[in-house]
């Protein structure tokens, strides 16, 4: 019988990365939306007629909009006002308002009537809720309406008869503004909405890395913890299946149950003093030497073959800093980057003084490329077709790593600069006070001893 693995479950970031944009327009909106416009409409005719006295046909003018307002009605009555529009659905809504709108411009005076700019509306949601084909779709259509409105229209007229129309070179003009509007709007909106969801994915995927990170270092004092606590059972077990070995030295068969369970015992403290080495709920943990944390960082690359050097160039006493777990991934985030990019070594520098503490690293691979040093620490968040097989999705040459690593450690009070020199060239600098522990914190305060 085949054994099939079960099915992943996706993390949040490739959850959210996987949404179709189409999916977040909810019906509700475009309702409100729609009810504002036919109101705005209503009332813009209404004016002009009975205020302004203008003349045009306002049948018809009524009829569209009351097609607006019985489209409205049905949306609201057969569908819940929670649900979210498809691609298709929000497709077909934005391009109905689209046709709506042109429909009531082209039956009072077309381009010459100076509500035309909304038309810019219904493109500026496509292209923030839509999908590129499909805001396309909609730019398309709606430059079609205002070329069909600025050659074919009915037009409006004053009380006395005479019709009001833009001299035929500002009717140009406002032709090709609407026009430039449509396609700036189009590719500005769409621009910003992709960088919004592009960080709204990089801090998802940062915030999941620190809540990782402190997971591991909670699991770390639990252990130590268990470890500790699990001492005192484990050596009273051993104690007494050393003295049955002894008494049971005319009975083999018991004496080798007995040596099994001392055996056994040695093997269960030895496993428990390996997971949890620094001791129950260790202030130690807390803080630590500055080259400490940096080791403890750069660890799990330091057997990638490369050489990774860390130097401490200030001579004397290294200052005790916190062992947040911000700290401890930015950096190692950090050294993920420096290994991945190196030809062979690694180096990585400490200094300090009275002000700043800092650390330098250097690999002797290819350096930042110029066009992108400019953006490091952006989320770099482009889908490719080597995501499936690389077994780190949303990370692979996307530059999210180094963004992570610059969120974690800018929390934490840090100060990032990116260089290319003989490599690349990364050197996190913080003020003394952001990270450095407190006299006497790794040990506590003084309690007294209880009796």
């Amino acid at each position: 019988m085949e054994s099939s693995a079960p099915p992943r479950t996706p993390s949040p970031v490739e959850t959210l990365s996987q949404m179709r944009p189409g999916s977040w327009l909810r019906l509700r909106t475009v309702i409100v939306v729609r009810w504002a416009a036919a109101a705005g409409q209503t009332l813009a005719v209404l004016v002009a007629v009975f205020a302004f006295g203008i003349r045009f046909q306002f049948g018809l003018a009524s009829l569209v909009i009351a097609v607006s307002v019985i489209a409205n009605i049905a949306l609201t009555f057969l569908y819940p006002r929670t649900r979210r529009l498809s691609e298709r659905g929000a497709t077909l809504m934005l391009a109905f308002d689209v046709v709506q709108l042109g429909a009531l411009l082209a039956v009072t005076g077309g381009i010459d009537n100076p509500f035309a700019l909304l038309i810019l509306a219904p493109v500026t949601i496509a292209a923030s809720a839509l999908p590129l084909r499909q805001s396309g779709v909609i730019a398309a259509l709606a430059l079609a309406v205002i070329a069909a409105i600025s050659l074919w229209h009915l037009p409006i007229r004053t009380a006395a008869g005479e019709v009001l129309a833009l001299p035929p070179i500002f009717r140009l003009g406002f032709w090709l503004a609407l026009t430039v509007g449509v396609l700036f709007l189009a590719v500005y909106a769409r621009q910003v909405m992709t960088e919004i969801h592009d960080m709204r994915l990089a801090l998802t995927a940062t915030q999941l890395a620190l809540a990782r990170e402190q997971q591991l270092t909670a699991l770390g004092g639990v252990v130590a913890a268990a470890a500790h606590e699990m001492g005192t059972p484990l050596a009273t077990i051993k104690l007494v299946s050393s003295e049955l070995v002894t008494l049971l030295a005319d009975q083999p068969e018991l004496r080798e149950d007995a040596e099994l369970i001392r055996s056994q015992t040695d093997r269960c403290r030895d496993i428990l003093r390996s997971m949890g080495r620094a001791g129950k709920d260790d202030l130690h943990l807390q803080s630590a030497p500055f080259e400490t944390v940096v080791r403890e960082a750069a660890e799990p690359h330091v057997a990638r073959g490369r050489e990774v050097v860390i130097t401490a160039m200030t001579p004397g006493r290294q200052p005790l800093v916190r062992r947040e777990a911000g700290v401890i991934h930015g950096l190692r985030n950090l050294v993920q980057n420096a290994v991945d990019f190196a030809g062979a070594r690694v180096e990585i520098e400490l200094s300090w003084d009275a002000d700043e503490i800092a650390v330098r690293i250097e690999d002797d691979g290819p350096g930042f490329p110029p066009q992108v040093l400019a953006r490091i620490g952006d989320p770099f968040l482009r889908r490719r077709p080597s995501e499936g097989a690389s077994g780190r999705p949303g990370y692979e040459g996307m530059g999210l790593g180094l963004f992570i690593a610059k969120t974690l450690l800018e929390r934490t009070g840090a100060r990032l600069d990116f260089a290319s020199g003989a490599g690349a060239i990364v050197v996190v600098r913080w003020p003394v006070a952001s990270i450095t522990a407190l006299p006497g914190a790794a040990l506590g305060e003084n309690r007294p001893l209880s009796p």
